[in-house]
């Protein structure tokens, strides 16, 4: 979805902004920095007002660029939705965020649609998370998104046949490696939220690992 919109943004007059919430960055994702990411990515366009580019660099100099006030950084963010025809605003894996991060970075995604009619906002997270959107923004859409095994076996098909060592996995071994991933999806999967591309490489890698200590030596 983010690569479809950066693509249009080439081609149309939209505006996109991205963040991933990371579990193992919570600490430093803050709700200044997370909000501080989003207002450099539409500053750095190169088509909001010099003064407003400025005042933001300033504030980021300053502790290490967590110098600025959330206060501050909406009220940039404000001025600078005002000069784009239409912007995008996505954040992954919602759910990751720090809980007490939260309630703030959702009320203030609910400021920016309602003082810009012209911003959208896209979200993805877990199930789980819903309850928490909707206590935030009203009707939103929610589009489930399932796991297609035909698209999971691809994967670590697509990373055998780059495996340098192919000599050593033949067809049996192959198949059994795949069928072991496919086996940890379905026990990884949560609702409607499908194991990431990052955890099936982290498990293909593992299982070579595995298969290639006990076989090949």
């Amino acid at each position: 979805m983010i690569d479809s919109l950066c693509d249009q943004e080439r081609k149309e007059d939209i505006t996109v902004g991205c963040l991933y919430c990371d579990f193992l960055a919570q600490r430093e994702q803050t709700i200044t920095s997370m909000v501080g990411t989003i207002l450099g990515q539409l500053v750095g366009r190169g088509d909001i007002p010099i003064y407003l580019l400025e005042e933001f660099q300033e504030g980021q100099k300053e502790t290490g660029g967590r110098g600025l006030l959330l206060s501050d950084l909406m009220r940039m963010l404000r001025m600078a939705l005002a000069y784009l025809r239409q912007v995008f605003i996505c954040i992954d894996a919602l759910d990751e965020c720090l809980p007490k991060n939260l309630p703030k970075l959702l009320g203030s995604l609910r400021d920016v649609v309602r003082g810009s009619s012209e911003t959208r906002i896209f979200l993805t997270g877990r199930p789980h998370i819903g309850g928490a959107i909707q206590r935030y923004f009203l009707n939103p859409v929610v589009i489930p998104v399932s796991p297609n095994t035909d698209d999971i076996r691809r994967f670590p098909e697509m990373k055998a046949d780059g495996n340098g060592e192919l000599e050593a996995m033949d067809n049996n071994l192959r198949a059994d490696i795949v069928k072991a991933i496919l086996d940890m999806v379905s026990d990884m999967c949560v609702g409607a939220f499908c194991l990431s591309i990052l955890s099936m490489m982290y498990a293909y890698e593992q299982l070579c690992v595995l298969v290639d200590s006990s076989s090949f030596r």
